[in-house]
């Protein structure tokens, strides 16, 4: 019987033993199958057949807000190749006044001199003994003249060698040299300058193979764009920097027809006259002035429109200067508590302040007080608008204001004239020796921001280089409070006492400047 078992359990081992052989070596039958060592052929394998599909249920219906589409960083590297070789350097020289210091006194020192600082603050001791050298002239100094030298970009707008800049750059130059791409230098003529706006047109001679620049369009450009500035920053040449437009349309106080792109693209000294470029690399704009606390970049600087060089080009290049239209009247802005006072449902418009004595407003019978809203079809919704819109307007031309006068709407009818340069209209001695300055009247508004307490005298607007008026410190802002010990109270008193000044006499000016009052005396050239 335990034979039996064993020879049973013996086969069971074998066959197990078999089959396992079969599994693992595959043994190939006759008919090409895997058979084990026993021959016997090898059950077919089995493979779990698939679980029927299930779809998954379906996710709940979400609304998202569709996504813009990802891009790629701007390719500034290929626009600066690109487009470095239309800017070009310019360096100007110019001959100016000065005086030579007497040895400073061996107590006191100026800036980044050795010693003690002077005790009444900073400075160098001229800046003490300056009010009495007014009066008593400048002692032991000699006069002499030292070369004034500026730097500043531009850029080619013409193959014929037609270079835009900024007026500033060039002004009150004597001599100046553009540098190409290529090292080359080149002096340049003023064809034509604008200083209201801040625009000089130059030329070069005798270049061949010069690119032009493409012009874009500065009004179609958006805030969070993308821009590229190349210039000469502290005369780096071609340097490039970029950023966004971080605003249109700002008005920073330069004059009447603000209306500058604000970007946070590098922007320093040296950069004025250099394009702004969006990523299409046409220039969108002039890069011209930033706002800075040191004297450096901190990420807001300015340039005019590119439009705005396109309108005024065709005429610096044909006149050598800007002909703008007239209206003859002081406008200030529409505040909400100036539109309470006269009963305005709105702040807008451009309040008359002071209507020019036979000027084109004062013909149509505009009165201070009123309120312009429109201009020939055009709303003014902001008091700057105003200067441009009629500075655009045709001489002769003939327009329709709408102006609010005691809050009843008025329509007038008024012929815009040509607008003179301030110097010609502000002169002293019978209108015959230019001070080299313009006023206006002082208005509330201004004298708000200018921190004077009361509305009284006239300030100054602008100071031609070189002019008696510069000569003798005037500083735009500065308020004329009298001409000759006589009290101004606006521009008619002020230019009736410049016109009782006897030729070639000194001009007395009694001046506030910040919180402080001082006189300032001006010598008329001969």
């Amino acid at each position: 019987m335990r034979t039996m078992r064993g020879a049973l359990l013996a086969l069971a081992i074998g066959i197990i033993v078999g089959v396992g052989a079969t599994l693992q070596f595959g043994i190939p039958g006759r008919d090409g199958s895997a058979v084990g060592s026993s021959g016997a052929h090898k059950a077919p394998s089995l493979t779990r057949a698939p679980a029927p599909a299930v779809p998954p249920p379906a996710p709940a219906a979400v609304t998202e807000p569709p996504t813009a589409p990802v891009t790629g960083l701007p390719d500034f590297a290929t626009l600066a190749e690109r487009l470095s070789p239309v800017v070009v350097n310019i360096s100007t020289r110019s001959q100016r006044k000065e005086q030579a210091e007497p040895p400073s006194h061996p107590r006191f020192r100026g800036p980044g001199q050795q010693g003690p600082q002077w005790p009444f603050g900073e400075g160098e001791p001229k800046d003490f003994t300056e009010p009495f050298e007014r009066f008593f002239g400048p002692g032991p100094k000699q006069q002499h003249q030292a070369p004034q030298r500026s730097l500043g970009s531009g850029f080619v707008i013409d193959s014929e060698g037609y270079i835009l800049t900024n007026n500033h750059v060039v002004e009150n130059a004597d001599e100046i040299v553009v540098r190409l791409d290529n090292e080359q230098e080149h002096k340049a003529t003023v064809v034509g300058k604008d200083p209201k706006t801040d625009l000089a047109l130059l030329k070069i001679d005798g270049v061949s193979g010069l690119t032009a620049v493409p012009l874009g369009d500065s009004d179609k450009l958006r805030v969070g764009e993308w821009v590229m500035a190349i210039g000469n920053p502290f005369g780096l040449d071609h340097s490039v920097t970029s950023g966004i437009v971080s605003a249109k349309g700002r008005f920073i106080g330069a004059g009447n027809y603000d209306d500058y792109i604000q970007t946070d693209a590098a922007i320093n000294p040296g950069n004025s006259g250099g394009p702004l470029i969006n990523l299409r690399g046409e220039v969108v704009g002039i890069n011209s002035a930033i706002f800075s606390r040191s004297g450096g970049n901190i990420g807001i600087g300015f340039a005019i429109p590119v439009n705005l060089a396109k309108e005024l080009v065709p005429q610096l290049r044909e006149k050598g200067k800007v002909t703008r239209g007239w209206l003859g009247v002081l406008i200030q802005k529409v505040t909400p508590e100036i539109a309470e006072s006269l009963g305005l449902e709105q702040s807008h418009g451009a309040l008359v302040a002071d209507v020019i004595a036979n000027g084109p407003a004062a013909a149509a019978g505009i009165k201070v007080g009123d309120v312009i809203v429109e201009f020939d079809g055009h709303p003014v919704n902001e008091s700057n608008e105003l200067p441009m819109l009629v500075a655009r307007t045709p001489l002769e031309k003939q327009v329709t204001l709408k102006i609010l006068r005691d809050k009843q709407p008025i329509d007038l009818p008024v012929t815009i004239a040509e607008l003179q340069d301030e110097e010609t209209q502000v002169a002293g001695g019978g209108d015959s020796e230019k001070l080299g300055l313009a006023v206006q009247t002082l208005t509330p508004e201004i004298a708000e921001n200018l921190g004077v307490e009361e509305a009284k005298g006239v300030v100054v607007t602008a100071v031609e280089s070189g002019s008696p008026a510069d000569e003798a410190g005037l500083r735009r802002g500065d308020v004329i409070l009298e001409v000759n010990r006589q009290a101004v109270e606006d521009t008619d008193n002020y230019k009736a006492a410049l016109k009782k000044v006897e030729k070639g006499k000194n001009v007395l000016f009694l001046v506030r400047r910040g919180e402080n009052t001082i006189f300032l005396a001006l010598k008329p050239p001969a």
